[in-house]
Parts: C-alpha cells; sequence; structure tokens
C-alpha cells in the first residue's frame, strides 16, 4: 500500500502531538510519527526541520542542544504552554473538520439537492 503525502497545514499538528510525551530530536519525532502512522504517512525530513523552524519561531516549541543516546550533540524541542494553546484548538478544528468531510462523503442519497426543475 503506498504511503500517504501529509496534508497541507498538518505536519505543524502532527509534530506539537508527538512532542506532548517528552521533548525529542528531529530523528525522534520522525520515528514517533512513522510508528504512530503504523508507517502511512510520507514524511520528509527537510519538511520536518521547516516544520519545527516555524513553531519555534511562532513560540509553539523551545530547542535546547543536549546529547543522543549515540553521544550525538542534537537539538531537542519541547513543546511549550502556547504550543499546548495551539495544538487543543487545532486538534478539535480538525477533528470537526475531519468529521464534517466523512459525513458528506458518507452521504447518501437524501443529501442530494433537489433539481432546478423539480
Amino acid at each position: 500500500m503506498p504511503r500517504l503525502p501529509l496534508l497541507k497545514g498538518t505536519l505543524d499538528l502532527l509534530v506539537l502531538r508527538a512532542l506532548t510525551w517528552a521533548p525529542m530530536h528531529g530523528f525522534e519525532i520522525v520515528t514517533w510519527l512513522e510508528r504512530a502512522a503504523n508507517g502511512q504517512l510520507e514524511l520528509e525530513d527537510s519538511a520536518l526541520y521547516q516544520a519545527v523552524y516555524r513553531l519555534e519561531e511562532r513560540g509553539f516549541l523551545a530547542a535546547d542542544w543536549g546529547v543522543t543516546e549515540n553521544n550525538r550533540r542534537a537539538r531537542y524541542y519541547k513543546i511549550t504552554a502556547a504550543g499546548r494553546a495551539h495544538l487543543r484548538a487545532e486538534t478539535k478544528n480538525w477533528m470537526q473538520y475531519a468529521g464534517t468531510v466523512t459525513a458528506v462523503l458518507s452521504a447518501g442519497k437524501d443529501a442530494r439537492p433537489a433539481t432546478a426543475g423539480a
């Protein structure tokens, strides 16, 4: 089964969700997202780093240098209070949007508009 491309605007939300568990460096974020999505999402490293820089710039993430389990230096990102508030609001919006789109796609013939001549 082919991997699904990310819809525009969803990566920021997914990164914030990943960081609710613990501070992580970029590779850990990608690994968590791939595991959570059962490998079904198409994730690009460059897009991930653009997202974390964008989220940090907006005050939704903070970053500090640390050392990985492999003894390498890496930037660890953590979600801020503003990021948690943004995640809650955007999750609510996403769930409402997804539910609405699902309802439309699942609509039966009763939802069909009346024809002009009827």
